[in-house]
């Protein structure tokens, strides 16, 4: 097996006697220091295969079925969402419901059936809750299977692709560029192999491996390859643990999520003291008739407890995962929608994102006189070396065929008067993104030796160069410039081989844009999220690619090997400029931690194995379907369809998400203050508690339920703002007591006004008409800006309530009769009053506590 060149490996290893660029994270790594001092690489294949005895051909289909009969399989099941028990045990067995169900059980002995109208809403919630969140449980499992990573696996001597869980005890997993290794094992081959066992060690440098080294699922290849035996598999894996859970559909991390949860935690506390004098008052110090004592106890405490909220914020996490898996976008963590409408700056790795991955040799241009049709052999011996080329090498590839056939790029089909065929690799390096270039050793067709490096031409030729000035016409272009250059001497190993290798030609590659790029950075643009480009490739050059898709501020590049390693002067040096070339993969985590240090929320897009580290440690990664295996694993935001044009939709389904949930939120939490402070003034006057449970269900389906559910599900383009809790609280608890004074003064007033029989009815309906309208002018705030259907939305509302009032049997059923004119008018003025404070009040908080 021969070694790739690969563009977007992750690798930090230097070259032969060459400490890379920006890279002093070799101490401690025995295996490193070798190779920086210079220590002799893996010897590399030749191009013809060895003979099948040294080849392991791995097990065969017998005694791997005698492995599946003995359960010695990777059976750990991977999964993306909860399992159905999970997900009803987590919608049924709440806090909140253990609650309202008592307070049901107890209603169904005491009162009519209307009295328990909201244990049936809870019912139906709780059932909307289990089959939305089983809809999206759906849609993440099919999206999975689609994105599951397929390792190479050599059974009776031939490679084929499997299912990871189909892996047996023994079995033959071959490696590249890329890879993730998914279960235990040894090496049983290796060609410069390098593994990355940073998500496991937390140790950033890359191992090397070699036959007989142990490799821990978890990690992942950076560079070379191999192939190892699967020595434990399943839930013995190392990270087999780890992988399940960071896997799993969850709804940790998320400050929504977390700041409902505390919101919760303060209602808890307020329900419970609230709640005992609300039924020591009830109880104990009016002497009413039990039963409807009873009612009007679990009456008082029933809206106290905003149950909705949590179903709504499942609900829309929940549609929003099915909606985004339409798009072919799967999200590994559900708060990844939440967090990317938070992002306010994105790091784009260019190749995969911002171009194709394809790319075209527009020409070669040989330097000091070197002959052309020679150069046309080397790179065609190059590329004939490589079983596996990257974008680079395959467009090298497709320019000069290892065969001279026919072609339409500029090389192919020439005739060199040489056979580049005959040439033998004898040795080879990897390409490293620190060491931004690879290599090749050679003997010709005629016995010579000969080496050479292929790679970045500002990392190879020495500043003053005169070919750097063309380069820079080129990269000024757009274009990608890579630089041919021959090793004296012809050992790759040889001290110093990098800075005495003779530049011998350019190789100008055509990068692909990608046709929807230009309109997704307009998006941020439009949407004020800074857009940094974070590149391997010449800084100029990838400001031109910039520039052609209209990125603002594409003429600010800067060259990261000049980029300041103090995180603070980093933090300047990226919020001056937009565009850098020549990243290492530590830099570019390094860059991202710089960004956070500013208060920045960074989201990290990438393919190569050179992202991972900056994807894990962004605030949101997001990787394409067709990257490498390892950043697939540790992004948030797996994109099916390769195509950063899904990106503005996962932007808007998370701001519609956290903006509507923000606005109805407040809508849930103004009924539980208006409902502690109703109870309190009740326990504090001695009263009977105005309302029995039906009229607050009759209220809260009107003025919460149905209209929340409509809102929560709405278009939603605002900005996702922090500070969950300061910017619902703001508005609820004005809301709550101006509702709680008005309605508990119209219930007073009409306590002195009704008397006799039927007046306690009475004075309910009064004081329900009250609560009723300032809800409803709560819910007409925060259905703005209008629109058709919200303003249909609310007049349906207000349309079902007058409904109930003048219909004799919903009057019945309500316990709902308006008497006289007297009260009623005098409801309804109390109520147009407090409308006008609210109209004050949230202006007036809007100014004066901004979140």
């Amino acid at each position: 097996m021969t070694q790739r060149a690969l563009d977007s490996s992750g690798g930090q290893t230097p070259g032969p006697g060459e400490q890379p660029p920006g890279n002093s994270r070799t101490s401690g790594n025995p295996r490193q220091a070798k190779i920086d001092a210079g220590a002799e690489l893996d010897p590399v294949h030749p191009v013809d295969p060895p003979p099948p005895a040294h080849r392991p051909e791995g097990l065969t289909t017998a005694e791997v079925a005698e492995r599946v009969a003995r359960g010695e399989v990777n059976d750990v099941p991977v999964r993306s969402s909860r399992s159905v028990v999970e997900i009803v045990r987590a919608n049924v067995f709440t806090r909140f419901n253990l609650i309202i169900g008592v307070l049901w059980v107890i209603m169904l002995f005491v009162a009519p059936i209307q009295d328990s109208l909201f244990g049936f809403v809870i019912v139906a919630n709780t059932g909307i809750g289990i089959i939305q969140e089983w809809r999206a449980k759906k849609t993440l499992d099919s999206l999975a299977v689609i994105g599951e990573a397929k390792p190479t696996v050599r059974r009776d001597g031939t490679a084929s692709e499997i299912s990871t869980s189909e892996i047996v005890l023994g079995d033959l997993v071959e490696l590249g560029p890329g890879d993730k290794v998914v279960v235990d094992g040894t090496v049983a081959e290796a060609d410069s192999l390098e593994i990355d066992e940073s998500l496991l060690t937390g140790e950033a440098d890359p191992v090397i491996k070699r036959a007989g080294d142990q490799v821990m699922s978890g990690s992942f290849v950076v560079a070379g390859g191999g192939a190892f035996t699967a020595t434990k598999v399943g839930r013995e894996a190392y990270a087999a643990q780890l992988a399940e859970e960071a896997s799993r559909f969850t709804l940790v991390h998320s400050e929504l999520r977390s700041g409902i949860s505390t919101i919760l935690k303060y209602v808890t506390w307020m329900m419970v003291p609230t709640a005992i004098g609300l039924i020591i008052s009830q109880l104990v110090v009016k002497d009413n008739n039990f039963k409807e004592s009873v009612a009007r106890t679990v009456g008082g405490i029933v809206p106290m407890i905003p149950e909705g909220l949590v179903l709504l914020t499942s609900v829309a996490f929940a549609i929003g995962v099915v909606r985004l898996g339409r798009k072919q976008c799967l999200v590994q963590e559900l708060p990844a929608i939440e967090g990317l409408a938070r992002v306010d700056v994105v790091c784009l790795d260019k190749t995969g994102t911002l171009t194709e991955g394809g790319m075209d040799v527009s020409e070669v241009r040989p330097l000091n006189g070197s002959d052309e049709a020679y150069v046309q052999r080397v790179l065609r011996a190059f590329g004939s070396s490589d079983p596996r080329p990257n974008a680079s090498l395959q467009a090298i590839i497709d320019a000069y065929p290892a065969d001279g056939g026919d072609g339409d790029t500029p090389g192919a089909g020439r005739t060199d008067g040489g056979d580049a065929g005959s040439w033998t690799v004898t040795d080879a390096m990897p390409f490293s993104s620190a060491r931004k270039y690879s290599g090749a050793a050679f003997t010709e067709a005629d016995g010579t030796a000969s080496a050479w490096l292929l790679g970045a031409p500002d990392v190879l030729l020495s500043e003053g160069d005169p070919a750097l000035k063309q380069i820079e016409l080129l990269n000024e272009q757009g274009l990608r410039v890579l630089l041919l250059a021959r090793v004296p001497g012809g050992a790759l190993d040889a001290p110093g081989a990098a800075a005495e290798a003779v530049p011998t030609a350019l190789v100008v590659l055509e990068q692909r844009l990608r046709p929807d790029a230009g309109d997704t950075l307009a998006y941020f643009a439009d949407q004020n999220v800074a857009t940094k480009v974070i590149s391997g490739d010449n800084a100029v050059s990838v400001g031109a690619v910039a520039g052609k898709l209209g990125l603002a501020g594409a003429e600010n590049t800067l060259d990261a090997r000049r980029l300041p390693s103090d995180p603070d002067e980093m933090a300047t040096a990226m919020e001056r400029n937009a565009v850098f070339g020549r990243v290492t993969p530590q830099q570019k985590r390094d860059m991202v931690a710089a960004l956070q240090s500013r208060g920045h929320t960074v989201a990290m897009t990438g393919d190569g194995v050179n992202d991972v580290l900056a994807l894990k440690d962004a605030d949101i990664g997001v990787s394409m379907g067709s990257g490498s295996e390892a950043t697939r694993a540790v992004a948030q935001i797996v994109l099916l369809n390769n195509s950063f044009a899904t990106l503005p939709s996962v932007v808007a389904e998370g701001r519609r998400v956290i903006g509507n949930i923000t606005r109805v939120a407040t809508l849930f939490l103004t009924k539980t203050v208006y409902s502690v402070l109703l109870a309190i003034l009740v326990v504090c006057t001695q009263v009977e508690y105005p309302f029995l449970p039906r009229h607050l269900t009759l209220l809260s389906t009107l003025t919460i339920g149905v209209p929340a559910f409509f809102l929560a599900l709405a278009p939603n383009k605002e900005r996702a703002q922090p500070n969950f809790v300061r910017r619902v609280m703001r508005y609820a608890i004005p809301s709550g007591a101006i509702a709680a004074a008005s309605t508990f003064v119209t219930y007073l007033l009409a306590r002195h006004h009704y008397s006799g029989a039927g007046a306690l009815e009475a004075e309910t309906s009064a004081a329900t008409l009250t609560l009723f309208l300032v809800s409803m002018y709560v819910l007409a705030i925060i259905a703005r800006p209008y629109t058709w259907w919200r303003v249909a939305l609310v007049a349906a509302m207000g349309l079902g309530f007058l409904i109930v009032l003048v219909v004799p049997w919903l009057q019945d059923f309500f316990a709902l009769k308006l008497v006289g004119t007297v009260m009623p008018w005098a409801a309804v003025g109390i109520a147009a009053a407090a409308a006008v404070l609210l109209e004050f009040v949230w202006r007036w908080v809007g100014r004066r506590f901004r979140a």
